[in-house]
């Protein structure tokens, strides 16, 4: 069980890395962890999930609180369970972008706010570990509750129409295939809209490349003006532009700005992550905006939303949060806004790609990771040769290392989910670029 839990949920392979007994184990101590006695609960589509789901039902009421059961959910709509309801404690059942033979369970207090590792997580571990069941007497309830047209009816206020876009929409055979027609319509071109735990077209997961490549060649064989790609539990969204690329997601939080500072008028501080391009904070800066850089992951950058009570924020893994989505992240919201962007952009007599290129400023590597022993050793011999070289600008430290200086930057940080050490590196020079990365690599490989 304890190879399921990470930094921002309990996530592994299904009866390997967790089983039922695990699963019974944790529903029953939730609500002792969260002083309550109903939990909002939800599933996604993947092939384990009802297994999981009657495991987890079981443990909550032996326990003797009361679930109530919205059923198939993407896990956004299980945050605006918890939220707009008030509950003290909701889980979603899900890997989110995981393959199919991986399963999980993404946890929220009162407000939705993340239970990680640190918030709560390492407590359940341990009394889901070592402290014997014993089943109450009064057992709770299972209460079906419906919550899709209040859920529907909130995410439509964001959705202005297509307003002369053309555009594809790829579910990735996941939980969006349940609800993005509901607040899109039929208007859109769909793909892999049939949810389908086996993911037959592609893996749930749009940031790897060959995942996006279908809704690449589907955006440029139809003449499409975006191209939209759900994860598997649709808290994360991806875009395609209209020459069929990739947008590197951080660039997305510059885009939006166009909807939150130029349209809505709106004011507050926009979260980033320790990844995000430095054209971000550039091209918001045209609004009279201010970034707030924080560490990668829900976990961490829901919490701080609050906290500092930001306006918006995103993650260069695809994740979009909004305060007025209890500073939560919500895929279909945040592609509602983007199509609201893109439909002023071609007005105006520009494409999509010609507000993205607008934005980007800089050549960027991407993630780039490297699986090796010692991360800790290589994370260090990276920060000493530069900074001994000379002191950076800037040197952030909260998510592994960020060094900055005039005309490049680099972060290097342990992913959380995955065994690897990443590495994204920035420059004003593709030739630049290339030299750091090279330079790096060395450094990390100890050669």
């Amino acid at each position: 069980m304890k190879n399921a839990f990470h930094a921002y949920d309990i996530r592994g392979i299904w009866n390997k890395d967790f089983n039922a007994d695990d699963v019974y184990k944790i529903g029953f101590f939730i609500p002792e962890l969260l002083k309550t006695d109903k939990i909002i609960v939800g599933r996604d589509g993947r092939n384990s999930s009802p297994e999981i789901h009657e495991a987890l039902l079981r443990g909550i009421t032996d326990a003797g609180a009361d679930v109530y059961d919205i059923g198939l959910a993407t896990t956004p709509m299980v945050y605006f369970g918890t939220a707009n309801y008030g509950f003290k404690a909701g889980v979603q059942i899900t890997a989110s972008h995981n393959p199919k033979e991986y399963n999980g369970l993404k946890i929220s207090r009162e407000n939705a706010l993340p239970v990680g590792l640190g918030t709560g997580l390492e407590i359940l571990l341990e009394l889901a570990t070592t402290k014997a069941v014993v089943p109450v007497a009064k057992k709770g309830n299972v209460i079906p509750k419906d919550i899709r047209q209040d859920y529907i009816t909130f995410q439509k206020k964001y959705f202005a129409g297509l307003d002369g876009l053309k555009i594809g929409v790829d579910c990735s055979n996941g939980a969006g295939s349940i609800i993005a027609k509901d607040i899109w319509g039929d208007a859109p071109l769909y793909i892999n809209e049939t949810l389908d735990g086996n993911f037959p077209c592609h893996e749930p997961n749009p940031l790897l490349p060959q995942n996006t490549v279908q809704m690449q060649n589907f955006v440029k064989d139809n003449g499409l003006d975006l191209g939209v790609v759900f994860d598997g539990d649709a808290d994360r969204v991806v875009f395609v532009d209209n020459k069929g690329r990739h947008v590197p997601p951080d660039l997305i939080i510059a885009a939006m700005g166009r909807y939150f500072f130029e349209e809505k008028h709106q004011s507050g501080l926009v979260i980033e992550d320790i990844r995000t391009s430095n054209s971000v904070k550039e091209y918001l800066a045209k609004f009279g905006a201010e970034t707030y850089i924080w560490k990668v992951g829900r976990a961490n950058a829901a919490p701080k939303l609050r906290e500092i009570n930001g306006l918006y924020g995103g993650e260069y893994a695809g994740h979009y949060y909004f305060r007025d989505f209890f500073f939560s992240d919500s895929g279909v919201l945040a592609g509602s806004i983007m199509l609201q962007v893109a439909a002023k952009v071609k007005k105006e007599g520009r494409t999509f790609a010609d507000l993205i290129d607008e934005i980007r400023r800089y050549d960027n590597s991407g993630e780039i990771n490297f699986k090796i022993e010692d991360k800790d050793g290589a994370m260090e011999r990276v920060r000493k040769f530069y900074v001994s070289q000379k002191e950076p600008n800037v040197f952030l430290d909260f998510d592994g290392y960020r060094l900055e200086y005039d005309d490049w930057w680099l972060n290097i940080r342990k992913s959380n989910t995955e065994p690897y050490l990443r590495l994204l590196c920035e420059a004003k020079t593709k030739q630049l670029l290339d030299e750091k990365v090279a330079e790096i690599t060395k450094l990390i490989n100890n050669q």
